[in-house]
């Protein structure tokens, strides 16, 4: 499993949190990058969370202004799932792998 966070830096409590707490997965196999926000201004992002599925449909996540989520939606559209999967792609080649990335 592969997962990439893009963050703002310099990152919040919570991310630096998060960044703690992923270290668990790492050693359970899971592969995880991190990409400052600065680093994917020229990359074609879908505009919410999401998580691909065996590259065949992706659930993406909407969040209220305060981080509550507020809806999810499932999409199985062959040009959605292209798009994500090139965004991804693009953001996994330039990103941090979470045994370098150090949170500023």
């Amino acid at each position: 499993m592969r997962r990439a966070r893009i963050v703002s830096e310099p990152v919040t409590d919570y991310i630096k949190y998060e960044y703690d707490v992923t270290f668990p997965h790492v050693a359970a196999g899971e592969l995880i990058r991190w990409l400052p926000r600065r680093k994917a201004a020229d990359i074609p992002l879908p505009g919410t969370d999401l998580w691909m599925f065996d590259g065949s449909s992706v659930l993406f996540t909407y969040f209220s202004g305060v981080g509550k989520v507020v809806d999810r939606e499932w999409r199985t559209e062959p040009a959605v799932v292209s798009m994500v999967s090139s965004a991804f792609e693009a953001v996994w080649g330039r990103a941090i792998p979470h045994e370098e990335y150090k949170p500023v």
